[in-house]
């Protein structure tokens, strides 16, 4: 990175402005996405263009628009220029200040974590993203800053980024694709020291693709990012990052290999040397092999052994909760993208790259799968709830042949969003006055005590406010589009009159596709007519999302609800709020009264949208799917659902549709409106306060990267280094073991077991059997007696100890026993063999097993 400069733009920067004191520190802090949560400078942006920073958020592009005239009027001011030498001054400390992680962890190997995504949401200034995956990525990118964690993302600028929204006259969306000009964006070109652009040359179908590299500075934390619009490129290619998730399979694994083969160059050049490679779903997978072939490139060894001293550093994250969501490309795709890149550069053939991808590497025919890529190429693999975890042992469990599904190496750290930056400014109030400023920094262990002191009419003054501003919002936006489409003044004038600030307000905001099931609310329209339009207690409803383009199903979900606002004419009641984004998001979290939630369980891999109401005082109404089976219990929030799966079922829809009109009418409305003499509802300010304190602090990014520190990236550093060390020797080492292995284990079998159960009352049964392991070594196996798990327990194992057979030769049969209790039939236990290494993760790397029957 010494020999790497980031220049502010030039020369879109004005040369007269250059020379305005001041200026280039106004600059520096336009390009900081730290801006994006901490709104200390927003007055700075207001009154350099009011309207336009009204519109965009975005500093960088208020600064550039703003006339020289108005910059030197502004940085003239004493009051403005205070005000920046005071953020300078704050952000100067903040950075010297130590973090989390340099006081807990200080002594370490773990240096720079690379984390990789397809999409990364830090602000509506940078529209890179699609949803979660990139809410995910951007929030914890936001709170590795806030700690001190050193992770660096790695990610694709896009041309056009995701669609925006528009719903026609009929109900239809209709979908625009703007360009994103990257001189308008919060981003700077990364410069060689005599001012060459830094370009990454990637060999793609036997030319070369040249990738310009940018930077977004997020506080502390840097996102480096590619794009392939490079003017010496094909037309084609240079439409490789035209837009997130863009085309056909084709476009996909050029995106993948952009994002995974150049990201890992990328950070070659900048001489960054991650011992962490963190891999935010398999679209990032092709890191694995570059990071591989770098390896190789650097000690000389082969791919084998580079994969497994580079896979001990890798980590996968996974938030697919069906097999269909892994990308799949078709074998031929594979070659023609990847053939050459296998046989020149790793020098393995393309049939055993191609393995990599298979769940049976041997079948020809069968399509490269990025997931298993991503399991094969990692020494960790991680769903993103409790929930998801299990779900995804179920989903790799294909891997992991004739392994219980209990045994399936996936673990789990839950979803947790960056609060600061879905905060609502009366929150904050609340918050700052009960804890501390930077709470979100350290120690989140007070907070529930702090919030639990909190009087009632503090936290009801708290939500009429965020309600207001919600609504005042919601009057602006519905005006604002209105008159952009050239809707009459009387129309305009209505909308800006549009709901009621003291009313409940309940929230749906989330992709429009079918097992989200937005439309649940709609299965007896009639009664939610009635629902909304009680006199004594009314309600008003707040709808928005996006279907994907290609998803008529979901186009048609949305229509609905605009046919049913249409043909009920409760527009004072409802409204679908179009072109949903983080903007939106942020401005509806901090009002909502409910959040609702409804998804087909187990589909909901975590989910995050409720999570960001919990700081502002939203309550939850949700699915017992994701994140809330974690969260929920009653004194927090309502829970649709029986806690199972049950796939698709319309009978189920409508139970459940029934559970949540009945949840409504009966429990979430009348607690809203029973007020006591102080106008307050006691009931409902109890169940805020205790989803603020208990669940708030939880369910935060702050948590999840802690988590992922401790539990992921401190141990695979460590891994990675030792396999590396002394030239490898201990990946070497690895290698030949399973080599060894796979010599030895087609002969091993298990000869005729013997039961004895012995005692009376407190019984025991007393297992033996033979093993024949043709000359291996007894240590390099384990035998264990296995038992599935009873109700409410886990799976039973035990350690069945060894001893030289009578009669025989040791070393070739070996005798194995074990005693247990006998309070279950001795019929349910059955051993197994599976490999022992304490220097290599069984079953991950190695996933040999053999059972009796």
């Amino acid at each position: 990175m010494n020999n790497i400069k980031k220049q502010y733009g030039n020369p879109i920067c004005s040369p007269a402005a250059m020379e305005i004191d001041g200026y280039e520190a106004l600059l520096s802090l336009s390009l900081d996405m730290r801006w994006s949560w901490n709104h200390a400078a927003d007055e700075l942006w207001q009154q350099l263009n009011p309207a336009l920073w009204e519109q965009t958020h975005n500093p960088w592009l208020v600064v550039q628009t703003v006339s020289t005239d108005q910059l030197q009027r502004q940085l003239g001011a004493p009051s403005f220029r205070s005000k920046l030498d005071e953020i300078l001054r704050e952000r100067e400390e903040d950075d010297l200040q130590p973090a989390w992680f340099s006081t807990q962890h200080a002594d370490t190997a773990l240096k720079t974590v690379a984390y990789f995504s397809m999409e990364f949401m830090l602000g509506e200034s940078l529209p890179i993203y699609v949803g979660g995956l990139g809410n995910v990525a951007g929030d914890q990118l936001k709170a590795a800053n806030d700690l001190g964690v050193p992770v660096t993302g790695i990610g694709l600028l896009y041309q056009r980024g995701y669609f925006r929204q528009y719903i026609d006259d009929n109900g239809d969306q209709q979908a625009y694709n703007p360009f994103n000009d990257p001189g308008q964006l919060p981003v700077t070109p990364l410069r060689l020291p005599n001012g060459e652009w830094l370009r990454i040359p990637i060999l793609l179908r036997g030319q070369t693709l040249w990738l310009r590299a940018w930077q977004v500075q997020t506080g502390r934390a840097k996102l480096f990012l590619l794009d392939s619009n490079d003017a010496a490129n094909l037309p084609e290619h240079r439409e490789i990052t035209g837009e997130v998730y863009g085309g056909g399979p084709e476009m996909r694994i050029m995106q993948e290999i952009v994002l995974g083969i150049g990201g890992w160059k990328l950070l070659h050049h900048l001489g960054i040397t991650p011992e962490v490679c963190h891999l935010n779903e398999g679209h990032a997978a092709f890191a694995i092999l570059e990071r591989a072939y770098s390896y190789m490139q650097q000690t000389g060894v082969d791919f084998a052994t580079a994969l497994t001293v580079t896979r001990a550093g890798n980590l996968f994250t996974t938030h697919t909760a069906v097999a269909a969501g892994f990308d799949h490309f078709d074998p031929p795709l594979v070659a023609k993208y990847l053939g050459h890149y296998a046989e020149q550069h790793l020098k393995i053939s393309l049939f055993d790259l191609l393995g990599l991808g298979r769940q049976d590497p041997h079948n020809a025919y069968e399509p490269f799968n990025m997931a298993w890529l991503a399991v094969r190429g990692s020494g960790g693999v991680n769903g993103v709830s409790k929930l998801h975890g299990q779900v995804s042992r179920h989903l790799f469990e294909p891997l992991f042949d004739r392994w219980p599904t209990e045994d399936v190496p996936v673990g789990h750290v839950t979803n947790g969003v960056h609060i600061p930056t879905w905060e609502s400014e009366a929150a904050d109030e609340v918050w700052t006055a009960a804890t501390v400023k930077d709470r979100w920094k350290g120690s989140t262990e007070t907070f529930e005590q702090a919030i639990n002191s909190v009087p009632d009419d503090k936290i009801w003054a708290m939500r009429n406010r965020a309600r207001a501003a919600l609504i005042d919002h919601i009057r602006q936006y519905s005006a604002d589009k209105l008159a952009a489409y050239g809707a009459s003044r009387d129309a305009i004038d209505k909308a800006r009159q549009l709901f009621d600030p003291g009313v409940l307000t309940i929230g749906f905001a989330r992709r429009f596709v079918a097992y989200k099931r937005p439309d649940l609310l709609l299965q007896d329209p009639d009664r939610l007519v009635r629902l909304l339009t009680n006199y004594h207690q009314p309600v008003q409803l707040v709808i928005a999302g996006k279907a994907p383009p290609s998803d008529q199903g979901g186009k048609d979900l949305i229509k609905r609800w605009i046919q049913f606002i249409h043909h009920t004419g409760l527009t004072d009641k409802i409204t679908f709020l179009s072109d949903y984004d983080m903007l939106m998001a942020m401005h509806l979290v901090g009002g909502m009264d409910v959040w609702l939630n409804t998804p087909q369980r187990p589909w909901e891999a975590s989910g995050t949208s409720g999570m960001k109401v919990l700081v502002n005082g939203g309550i939850n109404l949700s699915e017992l799917d994701g994140w809330w089976v974690e969260a929920y219990n009653p004194e927090v929030g309502w829970a649709l659902g029986d806690g199972l799966e049950h796939g698709y079922d319309p009978a189920l829809d409508r139970e459940e549709a029934e559970s949540l009109y009945t949840i409504l009418e009966q429990q979430v409305i009348p607690e809203f409106y029973d007020r006591n003499t102080e106008n307050i509802p006691s009931t409902w300010v109890k169940k805020v306060r205790k989803s603020m304190a208990t669940l708030t602090p939880y369910f935060s990014a702050n948590r999840t990267v802690k988590e992922y520190t401790e539990k992921y990236y401190l141990p695979a550093a460590d891994a990675y280094l030792a396999r590396a060390a002394h030239n490898s020797a201990l990946g070497s080492r690895i290698v030949h073991w399973k080599q060894d292995m796979d010599q030895h284990w087609p002969h091993l079998r298990f000869g005729e077991m013997k039961v004895t159960t012995e005692g009376a009352g407190e019984s025991v049964h007393h297992f033996e059997v033979p093993v024949f392991l043709q000359g291996l070594d007894p240590h390099a196996i384990r035998v264990q007696l296995i038992a599935g798990a009873l109700p409410g327990g886990d799976i039973f194992r035990i350690e069945m100890e060894p001893s030289a057979g009578e009669g025989t030769p040791e070393g070739e049969w070996v005798q194995y026993s074990a005693t247990v209790a006998a309070n279950r039939p001795a019929s349910d236990f059955t051993p197994r063999i599976i490999p022992r290494n304490e220097e290599a993760q069984i079953p991950l790397e190695y996933g040999k097993v053999l059972w009796l029957h």
